[in-house]
Order: C-alpha cells, then structure tokens, then sequence
C-alpha cells in the first residue's frame, strides 16, 4: 500500500534531456532508489515517435488490428491497456496521470516542455542546447561527464551516478 493514500494525486517529478543523454537510466536508478527506501514509483516515459507493445501474430495485436480502441492484457503477474488513438490526439500528461493509479511518486521522463518540477540530464559530449537556460521548472541539472561541468554550473549540480544525493533532492523538492 502506497504512503500516499489521501485522494490527492502524487507528486510529480521530471527527468528532462536530449537524446542520448542517460534520462532512461537515470530514471531507471531513481526507481530503484526510491523502491529501496519503500515508496511506490510510477514511471511514465514520453515517446516521440510510434512505439508497438504488442506484435505481429500476438492476439492483443489482433485485437487492436480488427479496430478494437483500448485492448487490456492481463496476467497473473502484470496487466496492459493499449490505447488506440486512431484520429485522436496525443493526451496531454495531466490526462495519462489521471490513469496512472496510487503511488507514492511518479517519475516522468521527457515532456521536456511541460510545466513539472524537472531536472535536465547533460551529456556535454553530446553538444546540445542547455535547456534550463529557458526553463524555469528545471531545478537541477544531472551531468554525464563530472566535476568540471558541475562546477560552473549555476542551478544544484550532480554527477549522475550520485543517485542517493540526486533522490534525496527530489524527495526534499516534492514529497
């Protein structure tokens, strides 16, 4: 059972970035850090392009393929519901949190324009555009590469294999 069990929604909490720059695997740690000190996570991973959790010859592909709009699958050990959005637009993320369930947090990676608390994830060698210059919901920034760009960093600055330290400044932002 969730900590959080009142009726209000979760804190939110998001890991923003450019491709390539380890968002997945931070989140990844994060969940597992959080899990380990006994909070319920929820992930939710924003895709820019189309994406399939069903395949080819499978049944919920089937399904879905024959016109079926939402096709849950469902096992002992997890459950699925594919939404179909034929003409429909992409939902906006405070609709997918509505669907999210009872947790104790939820971790959002990309919707890197979305007005969530967020910490930017840098690869410096990636060379892209820094996106807490025009951010304010970026609170913090996660480097790849290490100290020398944390120093000269202005927002609080982590090296991203500091996950402890990076967790414990979410919790003290949002839980």
């Amino acid at each position: 059972m969730p900590k959080n069990t009142t009726a209000t929604p979760p804190p939110v909490f998001g890991i923003s970035g450019w491709k390539n720059s380890g968002k997945t695997t931070l989140v990844q740690r994060l969940i597992e850090e959080f899990t380990s000190r006994g909070l319920i996570v929820s992930a939710i991973k924003h895709a820019h392009h189309s994406f399939d959790i069903d395949h080819e010859n499978r049944d919920s592909y089937k399904f879905r393929m024959a016109g079926a709009r939402r096709t849950a699958i469902v096992s002992r050990n997890r459950w699925a519901m594919i939404h179909e959005l034929r003409e429909e637009d992409e939902p906006p993320l405070e609709e997918i949190l509505q669907h999210i369930g009872s947790c104790d947090l939820v971790l959002v990676e990309g919707y890197k324009r979305h007005p969530i608390p967020k910490i930017e994830v840098r690869n410096t060698a990636n060379n892209d555009e820094i996106l807490s210059a025009n951010d304010p919901n970026i609170i913090a920034v996660v480097f790849q590469a290490g100290a020398e760009e944390i120093k000269g960093e202005k927002l609080p600055a982590f090296d991203a294999n500091d996950i402890k330290n990076i967790a414990d400044f979410i919790a003290k932002q949002i839980l």
